[in-house]
């Protein structure tokens, strides 16, 4: 089924193109998105045209740092309900949490984490955000709107406590890195396996300003009501279990049981159930971030290999040959060779 999510990731759109010299309706409509449909935050937009739009809009105005500039003129209120519940939550740890169960009502294709330990700073805290959207390569501008929007929230939530650390970036931006760090205020890192903000825990434990208990409680209760659990399907879960530790000790299949809190067979026999197994999702989600990091970064090829939990290169050249019919280094020269927001192989 085809990822949505809400018009109102979108915010701004119009604006910024008309300012960069070209026509927003245009670019809209070329990609198969209603011009009007952007004037009704609650409409859905496939996710995958979306992150085409984005992707080409940079390329068509010439504007490296056009998730940014996007971001920069949209604020938490893009998540509707669940902002309300986030910003009347107790504690800035609270409202993220929150964020996390709930972000799926803005896009079931987009998810936020949070992980004790920050690879980037020790003693920060890493607040992970990633895209899911399958087969599909170029992600910079939409993974920059996400990580820009997920920074200015929690900078309005935290006030002057909000103690950045570092950001991760999980590919080679097409900006220079210092138009990152003056929209962050923090180091940048590129080509990171995962995207997201490093943070001083003293920031998760601040409270949310003016917050209204009565407000949030309706908030939350209308959520539950309208929206209740996702209902992701076992499948899912370990996609988003494999995105998070492929490559290291926790990507096995008894590793990822028993993070989701059950035996091995008993996670086999769940998928089975769904006509799916282990082995075919851990081969699609290596493809996929294959896919992403060949496009997206310059990640020496040899690294590669490790990140995607792969022995050795020539297993991951032999893997490529059966996803793309060519090797890394082929698949990363077409990439450079395709317009931006084309470079699909899915």
């Amino acid at each position: 089924m085809t990822a949505m999510v809400r018009a109102s990731g979108l915010r701004g759109y119009g604006v910024l193109m008309r300012r960069l010299g070209a026509d927003p309706e245009a670019m809209l409509r070329r990609y198969r998105i209603a011009p009007e449909a952007l004037d009704d935050d609650d409409a859905l937009l496939p996710l995958r045209s979306v992150v085409h739009l984005l992707e080409a809009s940079a390329s068509a105005t010439q504007c490296a740092d056009f998730g940014l500039r996007l971001a920069d003129s949209q604020d938490i209120s893009v998540l509707g309900p669940v902002a309300i519940a986030m910003q009347n939550a107790p504690t800035v740890a609270s409202a993220l949490e929150t964020a996390s169960r709930y972000l799926f009502v803005h896009s079931p294709g987009m998810s936020i984490s949070i992980h004790p330990r920050s690879a980037l700073v020790p003693g920060a805290l890493e607040l992970r955000f990633e895209l899911h959207v399958p087969g599909q390569a170029a992600l910079r501008q939409t993974m920059d709107v996400c990580l820009g929007d997920v920074h200015r929230m929690v900078e309005l939530l935290a006030g002057k406590g909000y103690a950045l650390r570092a950001v991760a970036l999980p590919h080679t931006p097409l900006a220079p890195l210092k138009a990152y760090a003056r929209f962050f205020g923090a180091p940048v890192h590129a080509a990171q396996p995962h995207g997201g903000l490093h943070i001083a825990p003293a920031t998760f434990e601040r409270n949310v300003q003016a917050v209204n208990h009565e407000l949030r409680r309706l908030a939350v209760e209308y959520l539950a009501l309208h929206f209740g659990n996702p209902g992701q399907t076992m499948a899912v879960r370990v996609r988003h279990a494999l995105q998070r530790t492929l490559g290291t000790a926790q990507g096995g299949k008894t590793a990822v049981a028993a993070l989701l809190g059950m035996h091995p067979r008993t996670l086999q026999r769940h998928l089975a159930a769904e006509q799916s197994s282990f082995e075919e999702l851990r081969e699609a989600v290596r493809r996929e971030m294959a896919l992403r990091y060949l496009c997206e970064t310059h990640i020496p090829l040899t690294q590669l290999a490790g990140l995607l939990g792969h022995s050795e290169q020539s297993v991951f050249t032999r893997a490529c040959r059966r996803w793309f019919g060519m090797p890394p280094s082929a698949v990363r020269r077409r990439a450079l060779e395709q317009a931006p927001g084309e470079a699909d192989l899915g």
